[in-house]
């Protein structure tokens, strides 16, 4: 693919507060920091914070991809930018200088033109005849969208659709914006290119065609659906496949599901944030999945095997061993989450329960139990007074 203009420009590894040497695996752990920071839904109501999570998809879009990164970086060696280090100038009397570093914003091989043309009315031409530019392919936007789960389902993992409304290529034109059986032409004002040129002595200026709205084409007869735009805002399915194991508030991106691009841009990504229902019984930790089993003083005084159950519905013999303590944990091997990476355990801690109520024989047994004991769990606290907090 061509290079984008604000490759010229923008930095996407300070972006993601990584160096150029950063790794795959680090590329991504910073972005998803980031991302988790600045998110929207993180942050409602704070411009500032969205416009931040853009910058840092956008950057991700492209370092985030062998093949992009690649090109990005390419360009970045040998793009106008890079190539001029930084400075250029007009000198001698009469002459300007001026620092590249002070268009920032004015993006790629036009960035120059951008700039002046804010002096003169239009773009830069002259030597750069030719590299004058319309609008160009633009990127889609991302979308952002929440998919509530059952906590079963999380542990299984399922693919599901999950139900939006958005900006979506035409049905009627396919994106073309013209009426079908009939097709966009190169615009007659600036011959297809989006910009026009005037000669300004020294300087060509460029400006968008007032023909085509940069387009760089004209749509004689505007498709009746999106009225030219090649886009519809309408409902749409997109099959989403959660991985199993799924976390709350994990977000899964689907490459080239956003909104799609214009003037032959890329479509952007969607960002599917998941929100997993709590189980009243079981909690996810990693792999792994937690139970607290209530057990009765004879079974953790004298040992016994209890029944636990599992999230798949069955039960497993746990054996409890005599003289358990309350708040101990077992682990059942390979009763957690099944994932590609493994299958974790069920971590079982049991808990001592005291009855609220009592029997008669009940309260005769603990009564008689009390009367039999020969010692206090207390009894080192009171040998030492220091270890009691200085009472005597």
């Amino acid at each position: 693919m061509a290079p984008r203009p604000e490759w010229f420009e923008k930095d996407y590894y300070a972006v993601l507060g990584v160096t150029e040497k950063a790794d795959a695996k680090e590329i991504t752990r910073a972005y998803r920091k980031l991302a988790r920071e600045f998110h929207p839904d993180a942050n409602p109501g704070d411009a500032a914070a969205e416009e931040r999570f853009k910058e840092i998809s956008a950057a991700y879009d492209v370092v985030g991809d062998a093949e992009k990164r690649k090109e990005y970086d390419e360009a970045r060696a040998l793009g106008p930018m890079g190539a001029m280090g930084g400075g250029a100038g007009f000198g001698g009397p009469g002459g300007f200088t001026f620092n590249m570093s002070d268009f920032a914003g004015a993006g790629g091989a036009g960035g120059i033109g951008d700039v002046l043309g804010n002096l003169f009315g239009g773009g830069m031409g002259g030597a750069g005849r030719g590299r004058a530019r319309g609008t160009g392919p633009q990127r889609g936007a991302d979308l952002s969208a929440d998919l509530h789960l059952d906590f079963t389902d999380a542990v299984a993992g399922l693919t599901t659709s999950l139900h939006l409304v958005s900006d979506a290529v035409c049905h009627t034109c396919s994106g073309s914006g013209a009426e079908p059986g009939t097709q966009p032409t190169p615009c007659p004002v600036c011959g297809g290119r989006g910009v026009v040129e005037d000669d300004q002595g020294f300087f060509a200026t460029s400006r968008r065609c007032p023909g085509c709205g940069g387009r760089g084409v004209r749509i004689e007869h505007p498709c009746s659906t999106c009225k030219g735009s090649g886009v519809e805002r309408r409902p749409r399915d997109v099959k989403v496949r959660i991985p199993a194991g799924v976390a709350d508030g994990q977000r899964i991106r689907l490459k080239g599901r956003g909104d799609p691009g214009r003037n032959g841009g890329p479509p952007g990504d969607l960002f599917v944030t998941c929100r997993v229902e709590p189980h009243p019984l079981f909690r996810m930790e990693g792999r792994n999945l937690r139970i607290t089993v209530p057990v009765t003083f004879p079974e953790v005084a004298l040992g016994a095997d209890i029944m636990v159950p599992t999230i798949d519905g069955s039960t497993v013999k746990v054996r409890i061993p005599a003289g358990t303590r309350t708040g101990r944990t077992f682990r059942v091997k390979g009763r957690g989450v099944a994932t590609k990476k493994g299958t974790g355990d069920l971590l079982a801690t049991v808990e001592v329960a005291v009855p609220a109520k009592l029997s008669a024989a009940e309260r005769e047994a603990v009564e008689a139990l009390a009367a039999a004991a020969t010692e206090s769990p207390r009894d080192h606290l009171l040998a030492d007074p220091a270890a009691a907090g200085g009472i005597a």
